[in-house]
């Protein structure tokens, strides 16, 4: 059935090219320009310009630095450049177009009309119907916009005044859920096709269907469950009823785009709740899965799962990138899934097989009460194994004698192993830790050499499961913190947040009121999902922990209610950094890396440390690589571009050989992807220096954009 559908989609693409009045963009970008997130359809991250190469990338200059004068956690921004215009987010996620050449601003949206709001967004979309009508469509907070792209105006004509909801088509209610979106949809024809961010902790959560909108109206025209209902295909690999009760299971990194075939592409994250299964016995399709959609109507053409019945919170937090790969003297189209795990699996881009074997190895049981964790675990090649997978005495780090004492100290009592070790009442260490490994930057590929170029994270956390009810004598304050773990610190963490787009919550008593915090936990705001089910003592409780209170107030939980600990027996205590006394990584370097990987022959090219610690530098360490967050770019010219490193400095490397040709030190981090075009004749390299997020390090409010001197 399978084959007949593809054919029966090639013939009808055959007979109605894409070149047609609704066309959502330009069947191919100019190389010129950088229309789509990513750099194209297919997401390569690749340009065909060469003004900037090897032999003159040294000279590299700033072009101009555009402050946008507003705050937030970070910029996550791949710009898009279309005729001259870039098209940007600012830290508190208003939208704004550049003068490509001077980086000046030629108007500015603000989504919250000057209320001080912010979160996480990754960039923009673009769609012209190829005469007069152009839209640019922004995610911020509940809502899509949809805005004129050459006065920043909403389109009224879209949805109610220019916007729809995020929580609009889900085929199941989801009004008290928190749903966004940080990554841009992807255009096709005259759709939109959209993802979603949504809750991962116990309570209950939306599910990440995938839902396609028409670009003119805002009308949502087709839907693809990634949880499936009754009677779907996949619906066998959860509980019966986990279709109802069951969230997330989301495309939160965005899509790629087989323009020829008429194919959609996306990775999936876990199935909330995310440390603990037992309400979705099972496989859980298409969680943690790569999924191949038809683009017109949604129908599933075929997946692959990475991680099953996770545990771990090890989504897929990038759409695969769409490559190529020689093998018996033909070309092969593929696509190419990097995990949080750090690993890479090469598919075949019409059928999901791989086109290098995956190994399904025994993995560790989980000893959590109800839980059925799956005995087998997907590993692709060694070659395909970028991210360090264990954290044992002898992967223990050996920068100096007092942090390797200190470690191994502390390993002792901890449960150790190889990845996919299961969380349990012990603390037990996750290497790469949840947030990779890869990253939501995605991959590289490079048609030129048919290398994929991938930048992964190498360090180590620990967690650990307690039960979901209280201990039976407890204070207010206590009762409050074990809530606030529960349920609270899967998004604005336990010290510093987990999710860039929650804030910290441990100054909260000096922004909101008692009063302004009760409200928001029944209401809900933005990826902020409402808490209405929860008890009067549950929000009192949370309330007192928040400000401080209650230590002195005794409570007996016996017959107490605890909203959650009905359905869900244990819960995570979060998850817990892990550093030497120094503040280090636990673990050997590198701490991050830069790779190529040879898709014909299967295996690694080179692989450098990415970024460093300047700490270590002056103490004459050579680059130690760091954590890092956001993608690489790979030109004609021989070059990768990429920031990503907590050293803050924008990196330019050879790409044949991985040598380290350039560096600029910014103010912050360029926890972004950057973009290349083209204008004037002047070829030039932009990227958001937002720092703050998920590496904690200072925040910026800038642009970068560098160019060879005139």
């Amino acid at each position: 059935m399978q084959t007949h559908t593809h054919c029966l989609l090639v013939c009808l693409l055959l007979i109605d090219p894409l070149v047609n009045s609704s066309a959502a963009a330009d069947r191919k970008s100019s190389h010129r320009d950088w229309q789509i997130y990513h750099g194209d359809y297919g997401g390569s991250h690749y340009s065909e310009l060469d003004q900037i190469n090897r032999s003159n990338v040294q000279q590299l200059e700033l072009a101009w630095i555009w402050h946008s004068g507003d705050s937030g956690d970070t910029i996550e921004c791949n710009p898009i450049i279309v005729d001259g215009v870039i098209y940007v987010t600012t830290p508190s996620l208003n939208c704004v177009a550049l003068d490509a050449k001077k980086g000046t601003p030629l108007w500015r949206f603000d989504p919250w009309d000057g209320r001080r709001r912010g979160g996480v967004n990754r960039g923009v979309s673009y769609w012209s119907d190829g005469a007069n009508d152009r839209r640019i469509f922004l995610s911020a907070g509940d809502f899509l916009y949809a805005l004129n792209a050459e006065t920043g105006r909403p389109v009224a004509s879209f949805g109610s005044g220019g916007k729809i909801s995020h929580r609009e088509g889900f085929d199941t209610d989801v009004f008290f859920l928190g749903v966004g979106n940080n990554t841009p949809g992807i255009v096709w024809k005259d759709l939109i096709i959209l993802g979603s961010t949504t809750g991962e902790g116990p309570n209950q959560t939306a599910p990440g269907h995938i839902r396609a909108f028409d670009v003119r109206t805002g009308k949502r025209r087709w839907i693809f469950h990634t949880i499936p209902h009754p009677t779907e295909f996949g619906h066998e690999t959860w509980s019966p009823d986990s279709w109802k009760k069951v969230g997330s299971a989301n495309s939160w990194g965005g899509f790629t785009l087989d323009a020829e075939r008429g194919l959609v592409f996306f990775g999936t994250g876990s199935a909330a709740y995310d440390s603990w299964g037992g309400n979705r016995i099972g496989q859980n399709l298409f969680a943690n899965s790569t999924v191949a959609l038809n683009a017109d109507t949604g129908e599933r053409l075929w997946h692959f799962q990475a991680v099953h019945h996770d545990l771990w919170d090890y989504d897929l937090p990038t759409p695969p990138v769409l490559a190529r790969l020689e093998r018996d003297g033909r070309m092969i189209d593929a696509v190419v899934q990097p995990t949080k795990m750090g690993h890479l699996f090469v598919l075949d881009r019409t059928t999901g097989e791989p086109l290098y074997p995956v190994e399904e190895l025994p993995v560790p049981k989980s000893e959590m009460p109800g839980e059925a964790s799956w005995p087998t675990q997907p590993f692709p090649p060694p070659e395909f194994r970028l991210a360090q997978n264990r954290l044992t005495e002898a992967e223990v780090t050996d920068l100096n004698d007092n942090a390797r004492a200190k470690v191994l100290k502390d390993l002792k009592d901890m449960v150790t192993g190889d990845v996919f070790t299961p969380p349990g009442y012990r603390s037990s260490v996750a290497l790469p830790q949840f947030n990779g490994g890869c990253e939501w930057g995605g991959a590289a590929f490079d048609p030129e050499s048919n290398w994929v170029i991938v930048n992964v994270s190498n360090e180590a956390e620990f967690t650990s499961m307690v039960p979901a009810r209280p201990p039976e004598n407890i204070t207010l304050n206590a009762l409050g913190q074990h809530i606030y773990r529960s349920v609270c610190s899967f998004c604005h963490g336990l010290a510093t947040p987990v999710n860039p787009a929650s804030p910290s919550l441990k100054d909260v008593r000096t922004r909101l009121s008692r009063q302004d915090i009760r409200a928001l936990m029944q209401t809900g705001r933005g990826q902020m999902p409402s808490f209405s089910q929860f008890t009067d003592l549950e929000t009192r409780a949370v309330i007192a922990f928040l400000y401080d209170e209650g230590q002195g107030e005794m409570l007996q939980t016996r017959d107490l209610k605890i909203s959650w600990a009905e359905d869900i027996p244990v819960v995570s205590t979060g998850h817990h950094d892990w550093r030497d006394p120094e503040g280090f990584p636990v673990n050997k370097r590198p701490w991050g890396t830069l790779n190529a990987v040879d898709l014909t022959h299967g295996k690694r090219v080179w692989q450098v440390p990415l970024g460093t610690y300047p700490q270590l530098e002056k103490r004459g360490e050579p680059p130690t690589g760091t954590f890092n967050i956001g993608g690489p770019v790979v030109t004609r010219g021989g070059l990768v571009f990429i920031g990503a490193a907590m050293d803050e400095r924008f990196h330019a490397y050879d790409k044949q050989t991985g040598q380290l040709l350039w560096e600029y030190q910014m103010e912050a981090g360029g926890y972004a992807t950057p973009s290349t075009y083209e204008w004037e004749g002047r070829q030039y390299v932009v990227i958001a220096a937002g720092g703050g997020g998920k590496p904690g390090t200072r925040r910026g409010d800038a642009f970068y954009c560098f160019a060879l001197p005139e």
